[in-house]
């Protein structure tokens, strides 16, 4: 749908003269993000689900990748229920510990590196610094990709190959995946128990972030282009 004919739609539903939301409801993207209140309880009991699973750390990337379609499935107004949670779980604990363990390996490598550069001991240190933050950023993005990009057909090994397509051919939403986790960081590091929110708020970004609707209309209009281009 254009833009035009989107603000033509809500004008229509809000004079009266088209169908309503109520009316195209059925039609809606994610029927189950109706309720404000229910999708909250519901990023909090995944914040809580996501909290448990990845108390080793190293399960953190399979616990996510739960979450996440636990909440694509809750959105989507699909079998919700946290059996299936837990079949996501044990379907991903055996490649994701392995992902996991690399990624904490690597991260504590990039941490005690900025250590190292504030330290002073190291010639160069605000360019190891630098160097220190882009990979950090550069691992949780890839990180959250994955983890949105996994499912049990799929795998570890293919969510990691599609990796760098799925950040470079959305840059804004990189972005806002990356804003998410430091938001997260940050009230994490002031009230530890607010990570069980912050890790249900993450999990709702990486499968919101990519379905926001200029996301949507850019694909569509780039959809639409060849073809204009050939019925001119």
């Amino acid at each position: 749908m254009s833009r035009a004919a989107e603000r033509a739609a809500r004008h229509a539903a809000a004079t009266g003269s088209g169908p309503t939301r109520d009316d195209a409801a059925g039609q809606a993207r994610f029927p189950g993000a109706k309720s404000a209140f229910g999708l909250l309880g519901e990023v909090l009991v995944i914040g809580v689900l996501i909290a448990i699973v990845s108390l080793p750390i190293i399960t953190l990337p399979a616990a996510l990748a739960a979450g996440v379609r636990h909440l694509r499935r809750f959105l989507r107004a699909e079998d919700s229920g946290l059996g299936w949670f837990w079949r996501d779980v044990r379907s991903a604990l055996l490649g994701g510990t392995a992902v996991g363990a690399a990624a904490a390996v690597l991260a504590l490598i990039l941490v005690l590196d900025l250590d190292l550069a504030g330290s002073g001991a190291l010639p160069g240190g605000q360019l190891i610094a630098v160097v220190g933050w882009v990979g950090l950023a550069a691992l949780v993005l890839a990180l959250f990709a994955a983890s949105g990009g996994w499912t049990p057909e799929l795998g570890w090994l293919g969510a990691l190959k599609g990796v760098p397509a799925a950040l470079r051919g959305d840059l804004a939403g990189a972005a806002y995946l990356l804003a998410t986790a430091i938001f997260a960081g940050v009230v994490t590091w002031q009230l530890f128990p607010l990570v069980i929110p912050a890790l249900g708020c993450i999990a709702l970004a990486i499968v919101a972030v990519p379905e926001r609707p200029r996301r949507r209309r850019d694909d569509l209009d780039d959809a639409d282009g060849p073809r204009a281009e050939l019925d001119a």
